[in-house]
């Protein structure tokens, strides 16, 4: 049971309308998690200006971003993104096994993607820390040090979304992710 009420674009606080009234348009409506984060304006600003950033700076496809994505839910046990980006993922051309398999981190992926993705789980669940090791295989793999650096970005997007759903107890409005023991 979700924290704190999930708004609508009729009665959101009036400093969120502006940001839930684009999010409507772009998802044809408004998720839990954006009602939520509707419920505070900073929240809902915030997220809309990494959004904005990411979209407007980021060099990702849809595809990375997406994997980016799965991994970081899967370290921070979010339910809620992992069963939301499943769904993008499957939009950006992965199959649900490979969904499944980038969560577990299983190497069931192309090894230059492997590598990056194994840099975002360590920056979520090490607190930013990245071994050397990792780091020297992901820039071996075909990343440049600039994209390493980006992940960090996707990463920070990604646990602000996580950390909210576990803070909110949002609701899951989609399709439940697929158990990681199918």
């Amino acid at each position: 049971m979700p924290r704190i009420p999930v708004h609508t674009t009729g009665d959101a606080p009036a400093g969120s309308r502006d940001n839930l009234l684009r999010l409507e348009k772009r998802f044809g409506r408004v998720l839990n998690i954006h009602g939520g984060m509707a419920h505070s304006p900073v929240v809902l600003e915030t997220y809309a200006a990494m959004n904005a950033a990411i979209a407007e700076r980021g060099t990702f496809d849809a595809r990375t971003r997406e994997a980016i994505a799965l991994a970081v839910g899967a370290v921070d046990q979010c339910a809620y993104c992992q069963s939301a980006h499943t769904m993008s993922a499957k939009a950006a051309g992965f199959t649900e096994e490979e969904t499944v398999a980038i969560r577990r981190g299983d190497a069931d992926v192309e090894s230059e993607l492997a590598a990056l993705l194994q840099v975002a789980r360590e920056i979520a669940g090490e607190v930013g820390e990245v071994r050397d090791d990792t780091w020297d295989k992901a820039l071996a793999a075909g990343w440049s040090d600039t994209e390493l650096t980006e992940v960090f970005a996707h990463v920070a997007m990604n646990v602000y979304t996580n950390y909210f759903n576990h803070l909110a107890r949002t609701d899951l409005d989609v399709p439940a992710a697929p158990a990681l023991d199918s």
